[in-house]
């Protein structure tokens, strides 16, 4: 029997070929770290290159089609980060098993992947949850204490002292739509500042008390209850044909109107243009957005722009100095588990979405 051959795409760190190699010493690693970046320029949207592709990779590693071709076509598994090759699918016949190291597996949709043959597992709840879970906070403390009034003040150079209307963040409410791994890490430092943290979580089936980490932990058909409820609203559920515009007009409404709304999942789970009516009436305060509808693909609407109780980032809450992330780890554990014919953790199923 031939040995296992494994396809590295992408950028994992130093070190990360050798770890994998120390797991099946008898397999063939193939590091292509920079080889489909010349690739990913010419088919994915001018957005998604200008952010997640290299442009020295291009230029070091002006690789060909054949030489790509070849790469695909001997892998037996494949381990990859974003973005990936469209049509990896048709090209890799071989292809038993793909581990995603980023968490959300809406990010497989573009592709001809999605609902194929092939096992996929993602690196759920394990991909950077404490930066995010920072960034959440730092977005909450950002509106709690009026910060976008004094950048917007220093940048005409005159204080308007009347509209620093800061609000103390000890015992309000935070509602955090998904108690997975990057919810609960925003609940667990939500706790330590002294908020009451209330969640909604899928395979809740009733309202349960000091559970989790969280005050209270919902069921999902309790999110008026916790939209009605909360000072601060966070999304960080995975998007599926379910939670599409899971946020809109009415939901919107049923929220106080000094509330905030954070989003650090995916824009498709909330109704973009509802999103912007209820912003400009001021049916709530404000909203801290790290995701908006189709990121890949373009910029924010001009409207996400201009208004100035928005703050919107270009996906950057997951970024930091200090390595949380654990797909390769995640990667290594299930590829024992592969070889030794066990069940592998994070499958995705292709009917739930994640």
């Amino acid at each position: 029997m031939p040995p296992l051959n494994i396809l590295l795409l992408g950028t994992f760190g130093e070190g990360a070929a050798i770890r994998v190699q120390a797991v099946v010493p008898g397999a063939q690693i193939v590091d292509a770290r920079g080889s489909f970046e010349v690739e990913y320029a010419e088919t994915w949207p001018a957005e998604s290159v200008q952010r997640y592709v290299s442009q020295r990779a291009i230029a070091d590693n002006p690789s060909t089609r054949a030489e790509r071709d070849a790469l695909l076509a001997a892998a037996d598994i494949i381990c990859l980060r974003f973005p990936f090759p469209l049509d990896l699918r048709s090209r890799a016949p071989r292809l038993k098993w793909l581990h995603q190291t980023p968490a959300g597996a809406s990010n497989l949709r573009r592709g001809d992947l999605w609902g194929s043959d092939v096992l996929v597992t993602t690196s759920r709840g394990l991909n950077n949850c404490l930066p995010i879970a920072e960034y959440t906070l730092a977005t909450i403390f950002s509106f709690a204490k009026a910060l976008p009034q004094a950048f917007h003040d220093q940048a005409r150079r005159r204080f308007d002292r009347r509209q620093y209307r800061s609000v103390l963040i000890q015992d309000k409410t935070l509602g955090i739509i998904g108690l997975g791994g990057i919810g609960s890490e925003v609940a667990r430092l939500a706790k330590a500042v002294g908020m009451r943290v209330l969640a909604t979580r899928r395979s809740a089936t009733t309202a349960q008390p000091n559970v989790q980490g969280v005050d209270e932990l919902l069921p999902p058909a309790d999110l008026p209850r916790l939209l009605e409820h909360s000072d601060f609203v966070v999304l960080s559920t995975q998007w599926t044909p379910q939670t599409e515009k899971l946020i809109g007009a009415a939901e919107l409404r049923l929220m106080k109107p000094s509330a905030c709304l954070v989003n650090i999942a995916r824009g498709e789970l909330v109704d973009q243009p509802a999103l912007v009516r209820a912003l400009e009436d001021g049916e709530i305060a404000a909203a801290a957005l790290d995701v908006y509808v189709d990121e890949f693909s373009g910029p924010p609407p001009e409207e996400l722009w201009r208004l100035p109780n928005v703050l919107i980032t270009p996906h950057t809450s997951v970024s930091t100095d200090v390595q949380y992330a654990r797909g390769i780890e995640l990667f290594c554990d299930n590829l024992r588990r592969y070889v030794q014919g066990q069940p592998l953790l994070n499958v995705l199923d292709w009917e739930r979405g994640y």
